[in-house]
Order: structure tokens, then sequence, then C-alpha cells
């Protein structure tokens, strides 16, 4: 299935583990996938502005600059992750459900909707009661202003206030709510078919 792909509009990224299997099975095998994170998508020029890794899972929210840029930074991290993870567990084979699945984010709104939906995937998971209490998210970048330096914030998070007080402050009170079933599921389904999430963006580029 052709991607849809727009120049300097934010990618919802996901990619699962072959067979929903676990992808990640130990606190080293996050910090690589991070480190990888932090590495390839400076290389590739891509802007993280949100993650989650779950077990089986990931999720990114990220501006690259360009579609090549995204295709190498998630198929480096992807491949130099599976080998690693592979030798540490003593496993051959796919790690990961084919490529990645990718949608662009259509209007200002949908974006802070990507937000809320990717850290509060562990919530919805049941494996946490706040999205902050997740060690491998970058909620307690978004939400409390820790040092994270591979995130790089939207315009459209940094619009939620000048202040960066009242900013984190009302992030948090966003994220706390729940996101609407609706909402829920055309995140999901546009993610699935690499359609559009949301309003209108320019047109597209199919590659």
């Amino acid at each position: 299935r052709p991607r849809l792909f727009m120049d300097g509009v934010p990618m919802h990224v996901t990619q699962r583990g072959n067979n929903r299997s676990d992808c990640f099975r130990s606190p080293a095998d996050f910090d690589f996938y991070l480190h990888l994170v932090e590495e390839l998508s400076s290389r590739y020029g891509c802007s993280i502005h949100a993650y989650v890794l779950m077990t089986n899972h990931v999720h990114l929210l990220v501006t690259p600059c360009d579609e090549q840029g995204l295709s190498r930074f998630m198929k480096e991290t992807s491949r130099r992750y599976a080998q690693r993870f592979n030798l540490r567990h003593c496993r051959t084979g796919t790690l990961w459900e084919g490529r990645y699945r990718s949608a662009p984010v259509g209007s200002v709104d949908y974006l802070l909707e990507c937000y809320r939906y990717i850290e509060s995937n562990p919530v919805r998971a049941g494996m946490v009661e706040l999205p902050w209490q997740y060690r491998w998210s970058s909620c307690q970048a978004n939400a409390f202003g820790n040092a994270m330096p591979m995130i790089s914030p939207h315009p459209v998070y940094l619009g939620l206030a000048a202040d960066v007080t009242a900013r984190l402050r009302t992030y948090r009170t966003y994220l706390s709510e729940p996101i609407q079933a609706e909402i829920l599921e055309e995140i999901r389904a546009a993610t699935r078919s690499h359609s559009r999430i949301g309003g209108a963006v320019p047109e597209p580029d199919l590659r």
C-alpha cells in the first residue's frame, strides 16, 4: 500500500513485534532502543515529539525532514535493534511484524490527540493508573519538563501556554482526560491504512 507523506507534517508511526510477541524483555532492551532513536533520529533529520515503548510494540510522533529520512531512520533502528535483541536473548528470525505503519497528522487538534494517544497507551493497557507513572515514554518530558534530549517539542505543544510551568500544567490536565472512543479508533484505523489522521493537510505525495 502506498504511504501518505507530506513534507513538514508530523507522522504517527507504530511498529509491532512479529505475531504480537514481546520485542522488549528487559530494561536493557528499552534503553538500547531509546539510544538508537536518539542517535538515528538526529542523523536522519527526524524530530521526535512523543513516544512510548510497550512490551510488544512502539509508537512515535515524529516530524521527518523528508520521507527518505523517516524510512532510513525506522529501517536502521529496527535492523540494529533486532540484531542486538536476538543476540542478547539467544534467538533467531524475524522480530518485527513487517515494515512500520505511519500516518500524517492532519490538524492541530489531532496532533495533541496523538500526543495523548501515545503517552496514555500504558493506562489503556492497565499497566499504570496515570500516564507519567510509566517509565518508557516521553511523558516525563512533556508533562513535567524532565530533561530528555531526544524530545523536540512541536510548536502546537508549545502553544499550550507561553509560560513553561503553565504549559506543563495544562498538558497534564489534558493528558489526564480520557481520549474519546471515536478519536481513538480514527487514529488506529488511519495508522493501519497509512491514511490521514484528522483534518486537511497539503496535497499528498504517495510513495
